[in-house]
């Protein structure tokens, strides 16, 4: 068996989010605000879903997709700074083999009345050479979902 290259990659994404940086924290560390803008696949069926938002905890998503593969998000959080920052190590598997490992910095500026979001990751890619534009446009879309998460959801 011939192991894939391997192929190193950095990425950034910038988001300004409308609300202050305390509230948005809130939809990456309570697990109904976060699945707002995550769940983002209706028919894929949830196998396995945990969440320890704490530094030392883990995040663990599992599914089947409609043609029935299996994928994983496992996430071990490193560093958590209330309402500022976020740094969270994960890998991703597709049918039992991994797929990606990535180092993840989320940052929570504040910015007048909203928030400047930076997400950096820094991804090592194990599969398909098409996997970077993949990830970087889902993890886009996937921002703009949490946008439109916390404009439906003020703070209170």
């Amino acid at each position: 068996m011939t192991a894939s290259p391997i192929e190193h990659s950095t990425f950034a994404v910038e988001r300004a989010l409308p609300s202050s940086p305390k509230h948005a924290f809130r939809f990456w560390s309570e697990r109904d605000l976060k699945q707002r803008w995550t769940d983002c696949h209706p028919d894929w069926t949830v196998l396995e879903d945990r969440f320890d938002f704490r530094i030392g905890g883990e995040e663990t998503r599992r599914w089947r997709t409609a043609e029935g593969q299996e994928l994983t998000f496992r996430a071990h959080y490193l560093d958590i700074m209330q309402g500022r920052r976020i740094i969270y190590a994960f890998a991703m598997t597709f049918k039992g083999e991994t797929q990606s490992a990535s180092l993840a910095t989320v940052e929570l500026m504040p910015a007048g009345s909203q928030t400047r979001m930076l997400f950096t990751e820094q991804i090592a890619f194990l599969g398909s050479p098409d996997a970077f534009g993949m990830r970087r446009a889902g993890t886009e879309a996937g921002f703009d979902r949490l946008i439109e998460a916390i404009a439906g959801h003020p703070a209170l």
